[in-house]
């Protein structure tokens, strides 16, 4: 009996193990995440990596042929109020299931398009598919401007494997934040994003966890609220800041 029950799960194993191989790396693309910001002078933007849709497909064909189904689910409209900037209005439910085993996940855009493939491949990741995106580092992009159609001034895949290269990464400016200032996720152990570069707003999560299915941040202390907001006219008039993009 155990013998057969080896013969029969082994192969049904295997297919789980090729589900979540890493992505071929030419697969792999970077999207701009946010707006562009300022520093001594020069523009910087940062960039996550990303698979389209079509590659977990590919995946899913070349691994269980005929064996996944995809059922996508409209959920309310949300308002944006007036603030629209970088603002998903749409949503969908993604129910992936694979070989009986379903897994269902939401994801955002600002059309049905970038919502329901944002969905899918979300849930495609509690498989496993393109899971290892979510171990790349911050990558920040040097800009040609701070406005909305402003283009980096080197292909970000570039960018990051020259860092990746590199010991200690090079700072355009001042003093970096280190990567092992970055703590655990305080509600499921993972990693973090450190959001204390970019944010615009001292009060927003210095932290917020990269597991897109859990809400874990770390909110700034009140004491680093008030000293950041008070420093802000002073970093804005000398044009310098500590906290600066690598």
């Amino acid at each position: 009996m155990i013998a057969r029950h080896e013969i029969q799960t082994e192969p049904t194993l295997d297919l789980w193990r090729r589900l979540g191989a890493p992505v071929d790396p030419q697969a792999i693309a970077w999207r701009q995440d946010g707006r562009p910001i300022a520093r001594d002078g020069r523009f910087f933007a940062r960039f996550v990596a990303y698979i389209e849709a079509n590659t977990v497909r590919e995946r899913l064909d070349a691994v269980v042929p005929g064996e996944w189904n995809l059922t996508l689910e409209l959920l309310p409209t949300v308002s944006g109020g007036d603030d629209t900037t970088d603002f998903a209005p749409y949503a969908f439910k993604a129910r992936l299931q694979i070989l009986g085993v379903v897994r269902e996940d939401v994801g955002t855009g600002k059309d049905y398009k970038q919502a329901s493939t944002d969905a899918f491949k979300r849930a495609a990741v509690r498989f496993g598919i393109g899971h290892e995106l979510y171990s790349f580092e911050q990558n920040w992009v040097p800009m040609d401007g701070d406005g909305k159609y402003a283009k980096p001034l080197e292909d970000p895949r570039v960018v990051y494997e020259r860092r990746g290269k590199q010991e200690t990464p090079s700072l355009p400016f001042g003093r970096g934040l280190l990567a092992t200032d970055v703590p655990p996720c305080p509600k499921c152990g993972g990693r973090m994003w450190d959001n204390r570069i970019g944010k615009r707003n001292p009060k927003a999560p210095d932290f917020k966890c990269r597991d897109r299915g859990c809400d874990g941040v770390i909110w700034p202390s009140r004491a680093a609220s008030a000293e950041e907001g008070a420093s802000e006219p002073a970093a804005a008039a000398t044009g310098t800041s500590d906290q600066v993009p690598f």
